[in-house]
């Protein structure tokens, strides 16, 4: 008979990729590193359980969703109440976790954040991307972006002068954003990706922006938005990734624009500019050197 252990391991396996572990069948929720995240991360998740008929789930924080997993079919109604019953439970243990988890990172991020002084206009990312430092901050050689969820600072995403970026560990970003300029109501409100795209659109526009950080979470920002802001008009500024293949930029700004029901832009191209281009800031900067 196959090892149940083997068998859910290999079930994650087939997921994730080749995993150095061995999961732990005690019914408790344990973390571990997911191939292909940063090193040190721990974003996966998983819960395994070996008496009655062996079962579990997993799943990574970072990617969100969950599999479930039992050695063999319920072999009746029972059987399949408490693999369900399981699930559920492996459910609030995650949620209880992910919770704590980002409760934790906003106090660091809160404390990092009070402790830092006004971002310098001369740092290396903000020259090199041409932006003001508006609200920034610096701490060290770090930018900090602060990502809020209403008035609320939950998260901050640090930049290297080298243009790396960090989120706080298990902080949170589904529906959070970065505002640049005040957010009003009956006044326009802009959506992008990335900070320095926002900050392009505020500078050229005077418009207020919400930075969503990435193309996954423009929709969750815009209905947060439009329940904050009702009456305001919402415009998603997507990224147009021409060399991605399916274009994840473009494919995600228009999804946001259909689900709210609002408009949507991308960058003005006019057919000279290279085509690793991908949004309002880069086409900005190569316009400052080419024409």
């Amino acid at each position: 008979m196959s090892d149940p252990v083997m068998m859910f391991r290999e079930a994650m396996q087939d997921v994730f990729g080749q995993l150095e572990l061995l999961p732990i069948p005690d019914g408790l929720i344990h973390r571990f590193h997911v191939p292909g995240d940063k090193p040190g991360a721990r974003n996966g998740w998983y819960v395994l359980y070996l008496d009655g008929i062996a079962s579990g789930a997993f799943g990574s924080w970072k990617a969100s969703g969950s599999s479930s997993w039992s050695s063999r079919r319920p072999a009746d109604h029972l059987e399949a109440q408490l693999v369900a019953q399981r699930v559920e439970q492996a459910k609030r243990q995650r949620e209880a976790e992910q919770h704590q988890r980002q409760q934790g990172a906003a106090v660091e991020a809160i404390g990092l954040w009070r402790a830092a002084g006004l971002a310098d206009p001369d740092h290396p990312y903000l020259i090199r991307k041409g932006c003001q430092p508006h609200i920034l901050r610096q701490h060290g050689a770090e930018l900090l972006v602060p990502l809020f969820m209403g008035r609320q600072l939950v998260n901050l995403q640090r930049i290297r002068p080298d243009g790396a970026k960090r989120f706080m560990p298990g902080g949170r970003v589904t529906g959070c954003y970065s505002p640049i300029g005040r957010l009003e109501t009956a006044q326009p409100i802009y959506i992008c990706e990335g900070w320095a795209t926002g900050a392009t659109i505020h500078e050229a526009k005077g418009a207020a922006v919400a930075c969503a950080m990435n193309a996954g979470n423009l929709l969750a920002v815009g209905e947060r938005l439009r329940r904050a802001y009702p009456e305001s008009p919402l415009i998603v500024a997507g990224d147009d990734d021409r060399m991605t293949e399916g274009n994840p930029g473009r494919t995600a700004a228009n999804r946001a624009a259909v689900t709210l029901g609002c408009g949507v832009v991308f960058p003005p191209w006019s057919g000279a500019e290279p085509m690793e281009l991908s949004d309002f800031n880069d086409l900005r900067q190569w316009r400052e050197t080419h024409q």
